[in-house]
């Protein structure tokens, strides 16, 4: 595990931000930047991106946002607004990248994001289009369904009243600080207006939208609803499978960006 520090605007101190690379020994191959959910962070995607870039023959970056894993927790005071995702997506990422020394006019990378971490990658991709070779989405967020905040609440029941908090602590520093800051914001009325469907025309690489058909978190509208937007992205709905296709259906999962990005570039390993 590795460490980078980030001066956000607006923070007084750096921010840390904790982070993996990948095959990185695969200096030529294209670079697929991992982007965790709501809960997520590097340790809660297991052995996925390396399994997925040994796959491909491809490099990964894989890192927690701030307030989450071992990166910088949240402060306790501290509440995130409705431009949550937009501030990641606008804002910590390029500025991740850019310490990374990885220049995205030179070496555009993919974006793979997973429910918010798919919101971000959409914003991102849509910010800059011309900095991003191509994004695949998990279960993302186009605006917010009843459904969604449904589950959210039944997540903060859960976490006042079940183990979640010490399962939680297995996988970030401060289960209280990425917990209350994604649960929170969801849950806050101001939220539910929260759309960035007219933001999505601007998206001019390729797109994977993926959708579990029993995903508790959202319905198909959601990615439905980006291919209206962005009418180059490819669809994909899997049956038996939730809110996370890649731990439901990996297999089916990494077939199916096999076959999405050999269309596109040159993956040079094999499924």
């Amino acid at each position: 595990m590795e460490f980078v520090e980030l001066q956000l605007p607006g923070v007084a101190s750096r921010v840390r931000i904790e982070h993996q690379w990948v095959g990185r020994e695969r200096s030529q191959a294209p670079l697929l930047v991992f982007l965790h959910e709501g809960l997520g962070s590097v340790a809660m995607w297991r052995d996925f991106p390396q399994r997925l870039c040994d796959a491909l023959g491809w490099r990964g970056l894989v890192y927690s946002r701030p307030g989450y894993g071992r990166s910088t927790p949240r402060a306790a005071a501290e509440t995130w607004g409705v431009d949550f995702m937009h501030q990641q997506a606008h804002t910590v990422l390029p500025l991740l990248l850019q310490a990374l020394g990885v220049d995205p006019l030179q070496d555009k990378p993919w974006l793979f994001g997973h429910s918010d971490g798919g919101s971000i990658a959409l914003l991102h991709a849509a910010r800059f289009p011309q900095r991003v070779a191509g994004a695949i989405v998990l279960a993302p967020h186009i605006f917010v369904e009843d459904v969604s905040v449904t589950s959210i609440e039944q997540a903060r029941q859960a976490y006042l009243g079940t183990d979640l908090r010490q399962r939680l602590a297995r996988y970030h520093e401060d289960p209280d600080s990425a917990f209350w800051g994604w649960n929170r914001i969801w849950l806050e009325p101001a939220f539910r207006s929260w759309n960035i469907e007219a933001e999505l025309g601007t998206i001019a690489c390729p797109v994977l939208a993926v959708q579990g058909l029993d995903d508790e978190y959202g319905t198909l509208a959601q990615i439905r609803g980006i291919a209206r937007r962005a009418p180059q992205t490819q669809l994909l709905e899997l049956a038996a499978c939730g809110h996370s296709p890649h731990k439901d259906q990996p297999e089916a999962l990494t077939a199916a960006v096999w076959r999405f990005v050999s269309s596109h570039s040159r993956p040079t390993g094999s499924t």
